[in-house]
């Protein structure tokens, strides 16, 4: 499995907080299968983000677990106006692998309202937004209609491993059902922060995966998806299931 989305980044954020750590959470990537994993430090107010400290650490991780589990760079990136405009300058601090694909996170109290124009701008510049753990953001799943069109603008979805499996409650294991039963779901990551409450652990995931959506889906969410994100190549996914919209055309057409 490729985990695009951990913490594993010791002492940047509010992951990892030491090298020992850091290797203890890769060692439970490790056992559950994971060959690849992206550390995505928070770039936010609170988080200053410094890409080449990152990459300090990920070359001194990769260098302590050895050829186990290759360790790859990216972001878990915040819509702020300082890193939209740096990001749009120069996306390869921020991308995964400095390539196309970036990690954003919405807040859970407010959508940018120009959120449409920062995306097509992203897109333009050959970035890829990636919605990171909608499931768990009750704005966002209360729009789902505009998750649709932000998919059909060219931007994926990442859902939280642990959702599945109610770690985060009833609702975002809700949510995620939701998400998958309509095809907007395009990675399952991580999101791991330590060894205990939130580890780098994919394995009960795709199995809830694999019996509830078939083998398929779950090697395209966990393997094949994921790995291509650690390029520069696109994503062909399918056409999300826009039911907010046929909800509506039925509704109009009872009424008519």
């Amino acid at each position: 499995m490729v985990d695009i989305h951990s913490h594993i980044c010791f002492g940047v954020d509010d992951g990892s907080r030491s090298i020992d750590e850091s290797l203890a959470m890769l060692q439970i990537a490790i056992d559950g299968g994971t060959t690849d994993i992206v550390a995505t430090p928070h770039s936010d107010l609170k988080f200053h983000f410094r890409p080449e400290l990152v990459a300090q650490r990920v070359a001194e991780m990769q260098e302590r677990i050895g050829d186990k589990i290759r360790i790859h760079r990216g972001c878990d990136f915040h819509l702020f106006f300082d890193n939209i405009r740096n990001c749009l300058e120069d996306r390869t601090n921020y991308t995964i692998n400095g390539k196309r694909y970036l990690m954003v996170e919405f807040a859970d109290s407010s959508i940018p309202k120009t959120i449409n124009d920062v995306f097509t701008s992203f897109l333009q510049k050959d970035i890829t937004p990636v919605i990171t753990h909608p499931e768990r953001n009750a704005l966002l799943m209360g729009r789902i209609g505009d998750i649709v069109r932000w998919i059909r603008m060219g931007c994926l979805v990442q859902v939280t491993a642990a959702s599945f499996t109610g770690r985060f409650g009833k609702s975002a294991e809700a949510n995620c059902r939701k998400l998958m039963d309509r095809k907007m779901v395009h990675f399952v990551a991580s999101d791991a922060h330590d060894t205990e409450w939130r580890p780098p652990d994919m394995r009960e995931a795709r199995k809830i995966v694999t019996e509830g959506w078939g083998a398929d889906v779950a090697e395209r969410l966990f393997e094949t998806f994921p790995r291509i994100a650690l390029t520069d190549e696109y994503i062909d996914c399918e056409d999300p299931d826009d039911v907010v919209a046929k909800k509506s055309w039925f509704s109009f057409l009872s009424k008519s």
